[in-house]
């Protein structure tokens, strides 16, 4: 090995057009930013969203509603499912993970019981909320709610 046959190693080297270099590389002068103007100058930046001065288009749209961020937003499930659950899975527990298992929740929700249909099994319900209605058709037929 000598210095004449040295090479830079495999990887280490960019095979790119350096600007800024001089008249004589052909990226010289205004070095590819054209003349005048903020974006020719160093140091610039543009907003996000920014046309030109033009009103850039999230301040001209309306802006409409209100969202709040404090919002709990449940999923709500039928008595009427929940009697479909039990005759399928003949449950008399139903929890988060049977209704994980069973396609109607992931693991993520809230669930909350809400009263339409009709619920004929006696069953221990463990949710997140229920609907005054529902907890009273799941406590008439024997049964308990239990709020987690």
């Amino acid at each position: 090995m000598n210095l004449s046959n040295l090479k830079p190693a495999e990887g280490s080297t960019k095979n790119r057009k350096r600007i800024g270099r001089g008249q004589g590389s052909g990226r010289g002068g205004t070095s590819t930013r054209g003349h005048k103007g903020a974006k020719s100058r160093s140091g610039y930046t543009s907003k996000v969203g920014f046309e030109g001065g033009q009103m850039p288009l999230q301040r001209r749209l309306p802006k409409v509603g209100f969202k709040n961020i404090n919002r709990v937003s449940y999923r709500g499930l039928n008595l009427d499912i929940l009697q479909r659950l039990v005759d399928k899975t003949n449950a008399s527990e139903i929890n988060m993970d049977l209704l994980i298992q069973n396609g109607l929740a992931s693991k993520n929700d809230l669930i909350k019981i809400l009263g339409r249909g009709e619920l004929k099994s006696k069953i221990e319900v463990k949710v997140h909320a229920f609907s005054a209605s529902a907890k009273l058709a799941i406590e008439n037929t024997g049964g308990t709610a239990i709020t987690l």
